[in-house]
């Protein structure tokens, strides 16, 4: 996701685009420097995600979720009733949405709330769960939930595990992870993640995930607009620019691109185009004698028509 930081992760920023505003960090008063950090990282990672371009919807409901943990912690120092915060999550959505980036985020922002002690992301897939033989899968599954204890799982296309049938090794990777949720449940968060039909039947299947993961959060494709800032930040990012003729071929490109394909990458397809037009003018200017500064920041049309038409969608 793109955002406009010192640290560029997988998206865009871009500052004409619609903002949706969160509300910083406001603790009650402030016991030491130690509490006084820690609303200064919130403060940060709230920023971060505001920076991020559209996921309107994700970042409303993110801004939600928090808003909800940060009160339920002041309700528990006033002694009052204070609901158990179940924050296992599930995001449906196309490849280069943005889904692994903001598993990420909540890791950093859940950190910096003293939620998860550790904030990191462990990525994980069907072959780090799943095993060849009876035991090796609840074994692998207890290893990569004590890696992944004090932070966020992110298991991409987790629906894999109920592919095989009954006499799979997937349902054990399940049950054994439920478990290991239950074990950990004030330290570590499970984000399964991948396409939304997918997501929907897999849920549908195991009706006993849909209570243990409350939280639901839909990633849209970009728009065309979207991923021409997508690219225009990648390149800022790198001090590239891309001249008007070279900007209307791109913006041509992901539109066709976006037509034929019902999942065309999104921000990864972006990124691929954009670093190789960067090796296409690297190539088009590495014999010529003299070249200016403004030669050396500057993608031309050439540089996109070229890497069209081996570049994989």
């Amino acid at each position: 996701m793109w955002q406009k930081q010192d640290r560029i992760t997988e998206e865009a920023h871009h500052p004409r685009r619609r903002v949706i505003q969160i509300p910083p960090h406001k603790a009650p008063e402030k016991q030491g420097a130690e509490q006084g950090e820690s609303s200064k990282n919130v403060h940060e990672v709230l920023e971060e995600l505001n920076s991020l371009i559209g996921l309107a919807d994700v970042k409303k409901l993110i801004s939600e979720v928090y808003a909800f943990v940060e009160i339920q912690k002041r309700r528990q120092k006033e002694k009052l009733i204070n609901d158990p915060q179940v924050l296992h999550m599930i995001f449906r959505g196309n490849p280069g949405t943005g889904k692994t980036t903001m598993a990420r985020i909540i890791g950093k922002l859940f950190k910096a709330m003293g939620i998860l002690p550790k904030g990191h992301l462990v990525e994980v897939e069907r072959a780090d769960l799943v095993g060849e033989y009876i035991g090796h899968t609840a074994q692998k599954t207890r290893e990569m939930l004590k890696k992944a204890r004090g932070g966020v799982m992110f298991i991409d296309e987790a629906y894999s595990l109920a592919r095989g049938g009954e006499k799979d090794f997937g349902k054990e990777a399940i049950d054994a992870l439920v478990k290991g949720m239950e074990d950990n449940k004030d330290s570590l968060i499970v984000v399964l993640a991948g396409y939304q039909d997918e997501m929907d039947l897999f849920i549908d299947t195991n009706p006993g995930l849909r209570s243990r993961f409350p939280i639901h959060l839909d990633f849209p494709d970009y728009s065309t607009r979207e991923l021409m800032e997508i690219a225009d930040m990648m390149l800022q990012h790198k001090q590239y620019r891309l001249h008007a003729a070279a900007q209307e071929e791109l913006r041509r490109i992901l539109e066709i691109q976006t037509r034929r394909h019902q999942h065309s990458g999104n921000a990864r397809l972006v990124r691929n185009m954009v670093e190789k037009a960067i090796r296409q003018q690297a190539v088009r200017l590495v014999h010529k004698e003299n070249t200016t500064r403004d030669d050396l920041m500057s993608i031309i049309r050439e540089d996109i028509v070229v890497v069209t038409d081996n570049i994989e969608f």
